[in-house]
């Protein structure tokens, strides 16, 4: 049986990346995301927006990209960006209620910048890529 586990998005960071690093010197980044959903109002008949509110983990890797420190050094609250990743299913048991609990992440892969870096300059790592048609819907996620 044949499984495939890839999830391609592009939107926006809900909030600025935050950092951990852990004693054995890997690093992580925790990541809000959102994307747009668009469904046809039954009442107006006019197109709206949905957001989809995303959690992102990408990691620095021995071998290959540092996506960690990419989204540490170069990427913002608001900023757009293209996410290759794949779902993992996090479970964990609470400190303070002794319940398991579980959620859905997208663990990074590759990542694409899609706007300059803050001060006009492009950003040093990741590829470039173009705006995509649907852009003016992704300006209105609330942040």
């Amino acid at each position: 049986m044949a499984n495939l586990n890839k999830v391609m998005l592009i939107g926006r960071l809900t909030r600025d990346p935050e950092i951990k690093t852990f004693a054995n010197g890997g690093k992580v980044a925790n990541v809000g995301f959102a994307v747009n959903n668009r469904k046809k109002n039954a009442a107006s008949g006019q197109w709206e927006d949905v957001p989809v509110w995303v959690d992102l983990k990408a990691f620095n890797r021995d071998t290959g990209r540092k996506l960690a420190d990419l989204f540490e050094q170069n990427l913002k609250k608001g900023q757009q960006a293209y996410i290759e990743g794949h779902l993992v299913l996090e479970e964990w048991t609470g400190k303070e209620d002794g319940k398991k609990h579980n959620k859905t992440v997208v663990y990074v892969d590759d990542l694409q910048f899609l706007e300059k870096k803050e001060g006009g300059a492009a950003p040093s790592s990741g590829k470039s890529a173009g705006k995509p048609a649907n852009e003016e819907s992704l300006d209105d996620v609330p942040f």
